[in-house]
């Protein structure tokens, strides 16, 4: 999504209400957000894979690997040329695009079945105001994605980040704000044509992070994107700051986001990080950022980081150990355990609350001010 759409909204009024939002939500996230440590080894930037020079291609929001090249979609685009699924090959060149049967409302990530099946998220909601949200299906070799429509049990949700279940059922996951955040999941068969509803399943705490980010502090406490590794063994959910991926044994999911320890791999300083997947190989995590709003010139880059294996962090005593091949990340990726604290502890002083209301304050400032001028 549209950092100005996240934070400042698309009129005034949104933005003096997301305004009063970010104070009033300073004492949550003084309290669950929490920087631990300074992590061993210092973070480092991905290496870059291909740059992405086709012009409908600047808001890029979810992006799956695939045999041949990746497959990308943009943010809620206002442009009838940019609402597409994009094929790319490993050059990052696009190969041929899938138009949808009826307008989407603001696609914000995919995921790639074991039988090459791709999911749209449709489920992005800035102002939390839809009635339904949506997913759209597209079969290997299709041309046109099938829609399904879904509800929420209790209300609106903005969500960004979709994963696959064992059965190859989706998992919804919401943005957040705080450091914590829901996962839903469909209470009954998905059918075209119908309302399914929704049912929350877990929520999952971010460990606390201090890595640099364009966002500071509010770009750690939500989660934009999420992959699935391709053996089914491994998961990963983005925030603008870092990576954290959680082992999953006997392929419950829910049960390895909800209890399991991650290890974190910064991925410092990205424009605006939407986009995780990992490679085909399941050796590396490869991110892509919007570039909308960067300055002239730029353009969406995937970048590609060395996978966090299990010997990196001392797994919990209910984690399936990782049998991914990849060596351990010589830089990045450390225990979530280090980033919260000496016993677990994930509060701050009392004291850093009048500087986290500051830094609120400064921040929507700089964005309120950036909102005016292009007005």
């Amino acid at each position: 999504m549209r950092v100005r759409g996240w934070v400042i909204g698309g009129r005034h009024a949104r933005a003096a209400a997301t305004l009063a939002a970010l104070v009033a939500g300073a004492a949550p996230l003084a309290t669950v957000q929490s920087p631990g440590p300074a992590a061993a080894g210092a973070a480092s930037a991905g290496a870059t894979v291909c740059q992405v020079r086709d012009d409908r291609l600047t808001e890029i929001s979810g992006m799956v690997a695939t045999d041949d090249g990746y497959v990308v979609v943009n943010d809620g685009a206002d442009d009838e040329a940019r609402l597409r699924i994009f094929f790319l090959d490993r050059r990052c060149a696009v190969t041929r695009t899938v138009s949808y049967p009826s307008r989407p409302r603001d696609t914000e990530d995919l995921a790639l079945g074991r039988d090459g099946t791709i999911w749209v998220a449709d489920t992005g909601d800035n102002d939390r105001n839809r009635e339904t949200i949506a997913l759209w299906r597209l079969a290997p070799g299709a041309d046109r994605p099938v829609l399904y429509r879904m509800t929420y049990p209790d209300n609106p949700h903005d969500a960004e980040a979709l994963l696959l279940d064992a059965a190859g059922q989706p998992l919804i996951v919401t943005k957040g704000g705080s450091g914590t955040v829901v996962l839903y999941a469909p209470a009954t068969t998905l059918k075209p044509g119908a309302t399914t509803p929704l049912a929350s399943v877990g929520k999952v705490v971010l460990p606390a992070s201090t890595t640099s980010n364009p966002f500071s502090f509010l770009g750690r406490g939500v989660v934009t994107g999420a992959a699935n590794a391709p053996d089914g063994r491994r998961v990963v959910l983005r925030s603008y700051a870092d990576a954290f991926e959680y082992d999953v044994a006997g392929g419950d999911v829910v049960a390895a986001l909800t209890g399991g320890t991650p290890r974190v791999t910064p991925l410092p300083d990205e424009p605006q990080g939407e986009s995780i997947t990992y490679s085909r190989d399941g050796r590396s995590l490869l991110t892509v950022s919007e570039s909308a709003d960067q300055p002239a010139g730029s353009r969406p880059t995937i970048l590609r980081y060395p996978a966090a294996t299990a010997t990196t962090a001392a797994a919990a005593p209910h984690q399936a150990e990782s049998t991914t091949a990849a060596p351990p990340s010589p830089t990045a990726a450390r225990p979530a355990a280090q980033t919260a604290g000496i016993g677990g502890g994930r509060t701050w002083p009392l004291a850093a609350g009048a500087g986290t209301l500051l830094a609120l304050l400064a921040v929507a400032g700089v964005l309120w001010r950036r909102h005016t001028d292009r007005r």
